[in-house]
């Protein structure tokens, strides 16, 4: 991992707490899009699927190359960012984010593998984003307010991720979707046809979120920000990190808690097209989906408050705790229940990620860029386990393969009950 910690210049006088807010309020800007590009993976999984005809194993494909570049990227990325300083590294992710939406157009008119190549570059972007912001967060204030203050911006994050569900389903969904039996009565010509024009539907919104995102770039090549000082520490290699072990159980809570959360939602379009459960379409069913990471936005608003007060490791504990009776409800009932069962979840993941990233990195010191770039690695849970659930779809049924991601959150619930005192008592942040 490369030895990478970010730090402000100078001393946190009170004259230095403007520009650390102001910061922290750009910084928030990148939550919010990324928020929004990874969430518009909800509306084209299902989308892909029908146009190409493809199994459940095959549509999770996009999420495994997606969450893969989590994995790949993150160590560049932190090389990158210790090269060419936090600004500049923004800059570099952005572009790149923009570049993987502009491919979507010719990947509109080709093959699913050009389309799987356009989400690959474009979450490498996001890495890149990633790797730099999520620490940068951390140090802008105390210590013991870190999970307060990530929870806050990734909140910003989730009003993204609840805008592009909705968003999606009117932009891609909206018009071009046929149901299953109107496609069939079709003439093999016009099902042709038809399957271009819903192919192509995603050309119009990835082009303006290029556009978008090329101008987010040059907003933050120009403004002025506190400066980012990577420190290197030639005591502390990267060897050293395995020895943390509470870096390396949040490690694998990171992987299991994204890969839960991700696979819920990149299948939750199917789930509510189930006859048991609503049998909606997936036209229908993509607005609802806002629910599910709109109540992460709204639990993270929530979590910013209650963790000032409450140990940020009893509040993971018993929000996992509830994901896992609630998906539990979800699998084995049926109707309105379970529909409402599943998006309730969450809210219970709101303030999951960043409480375990902030209890990850406590009292790591000048190797908290190193262990960022662990726990960046491990996101590619989005990728695994999505994948894994796609295959127990394919042989269990969409309902019953919610059951994998129950296990992911009672690890969750293990990790939280495990460091319940880590703020409150010196022996506990070892």
């Amino acid at each position: 991992m490369a030895n990478f910690s970010p730090a402000l210049t100078g001393s946190a006088t009170p004259d230095a707490q403007h520009p650390q807010r102001s910061a922290l309020v750009i910084i928030t800007l990148l939550f919010f899009m990324w928020g929004l590009l990874t969430s518009l993976n909800d509306v084209l999984i299902p989308h892909l699927k029908a146009v190409y005809t493809l199994s459940y194993v095959q549509a999770m494909l996009v999420q495994l190359c997606f969450f893969g570049a989590y994995l790949l990227v993150s160590l560049p990325a932190g090389l990158l960012i210790r090269r060419i300083g936090y600004q500049y590294g923004v800059v570099s992710g952005l572009l790149l984010a923009a570049l993987g939406c502009a491919l979507f157009y010719p990947a509109s008119l080709g093959t699913y593998g050009m389309f799987l190549t356009a989400f690959f570059v474009l979450a490498s972007g996001i890495t890149i984003l990633q790797v730099a912001a999520n620490p940068y967060v951390t140090i802008l204030g105390s210590a013991a307010t870190a999970s307060s203050r990530l929870t806050l911006t990734q909140a910003f994050n989730a009003l993204g991720t609840t805008v592009a569900p909705a968003l999606g389903g009117m932009l891609i969904l909206s018009g071009t979707s046929l149901t299953d039996q109107q496609f069939a009565q079709l003439p093999a010509v016009q099902q042709a046809q038809q399957k271009a024009l819903e192919a192509a539907a995603v050309q119009g919104p990835y082009l303006v979120l290029a556009g978008l995102l090329l101008l987010t770039a040059l907003v933050f090549a120009l403004v002025r920000l506190p400066r980012i000082a990577p420190q290197a520490d030639a005591a502390r290699s990267s060897v050293a990190l395995w020895s943390q072990p509470r870096l390396m159980l949040g490690v694998l809570a990171i992987f299991l808690y994204v890969g839960g959360e991700v696979s819920i939602g990149s299948l939750l379009i199917n789930f509510l097209g189930e006859p048991g459960v609503a049998g909606l379409s997936a036209a229908d069913a993509a607005p609802l989906v806002s629910y599910y990471w709109g109540g992460a936005m709204v639990g993270r608003f929530i979590g910013f408050a209650v963790m000032r007060k409450v140990s940020p490791g009893k509040a993971l504990g018993v929000n996992a705790a509830c994901s896992v009776l609630l998906i539990l409800c979800a699998v084995f009932s049926g109707g309105a229940l379970a529909m409402w069962s599943i998006l309730a979840v969450g809210l219970f993941n709101s303030i999951m990620f960043p409480t375990i990233f902030s209890m990850a990195l406590h009292k790591l010191g000048a190797a908290t860029g190193q262990g960022s770039g662990l726990l960046c690695m491990a996101i590619v849970g989005g990728a695994i386990v999505p994948f894994a659930q796609g295959w127990l779809a394919d042989l269990f049924g969409v309902q019953r393969s919610f059951l994998l991601p129950v296990f992911c959150y009672l690890y969750v619930m293990f990790f939280g009950i495990k460091y319940a005192s880590l703020y409150t008592r010196p022996e506990a942040q070892a």
